[in-house]
């Protein structure tokens, strides 16, 4: 009986350590709480970013230490149109806390990024938009409610063409015209795919330019992803959308 219990502590204790190992230098999970990166990413989305992308900081660990190590290393640059996870000030402004957040890489060093009546200036020139016709959005935190917003195909200049949603007319959006930001070396300019509904860099409050040193990886795949709440087991098999299950982030 003392053996197997001694077999079954060991077996666990490993099984702790291969998942904190996974989680630091792997793979981290993470869950969409906001609508900002629809209709990339969508409220009750799963999803998994890759820590070795970028190369590891302290914000890689599990339980944050900066006094273990600073800045990065076997750190490389993500490159223009990634979905990154980083770390960043919290929401709600409390001294020293912080949170994750997870959003599209537009802005790399040096670069000149600007708002224009609700259109992406990079270096002084317009993205190319293209109208894909209305989504619906159908939000879990507002049961009921469906939202028909227009959709576009964004072109950054290295190619990569990804989806966003612009819910306002383009230059009524409350961050459709800003100064231009110049991308400090090391830094870089995050933006939300639901333009009209996303906190990021362009209002540099939280967010404002991330520091390399707080980038965790890029999503890679949706895994799982559901309408329900944890206290609603009533919809925790309705709830569930198959069609997103193991699905590329792009």
């Amino acid at each position: 009986m003392f053996k197997k219990a001694v077999h079954e502590f060991v077996g666990l204790f490993w099984a702790f350590v291969i998942a904190i190992v996974i989680q630091t230098i792997l793979f981290q999970p993470f869950y969409v709480p906001s609508g900002s990166m629809y209709p990339t990413l969508e409220v009750g989305d799963f999803f998994v970013a890759s820590k070795f992308s970028y190369g590891y900081s302290p914000y890689s660990l599990p339980w944050y230490h900066p006094e273990i190590f600073s800045g990065r290393i076997f750190g490389q640059d993500p490159t223009r149109g990634q979905v990154l996870a980083f770390n960043g000030p919290s929401v709600d402004g409390r001294p020293g806390a912080t949170d994750d957040y997870i959003k599209r890489c537009v802005g790399l060093p040096g670069d000149r990024i600007q708002m224009r009546q609700g259109i992406l200036h990079i270096n002084g020139e317009p993205v190319k938009l293209e109208r894909t016709g209305d989504y619906l959005m159908v939000d879990p935190r507002k049961p009921g409610q469906v939202k028909v917003i227009p959709q576009y195909l964004e072109t950054l200049p290295n190619g990569v063409v990804h989806p966003i949603l612009k819910e306002y007319p383009f230059g009524e959006g409350s961050l459709d015209n800003t100064q231009e930001f110049v991308v400090p070396l090391g830094h870089f300019f995050m933006v939300g795919d639901n333009r009209d509904h996303s906190s990021d860099s362009r209002a540099m409050n939280p967010i404002g330019f991330v520091p390399a040193e707080k980038l965790i990886g890029p999503a890679q795949v949706l895994w799982f992803s559901t309408e329900a709440k944890w206290y609603e087991p009533q919809r925790w098999l309705s709830g569930l959308r198959f069609s997103r299950f193991f699905k590329w982030v792009r």
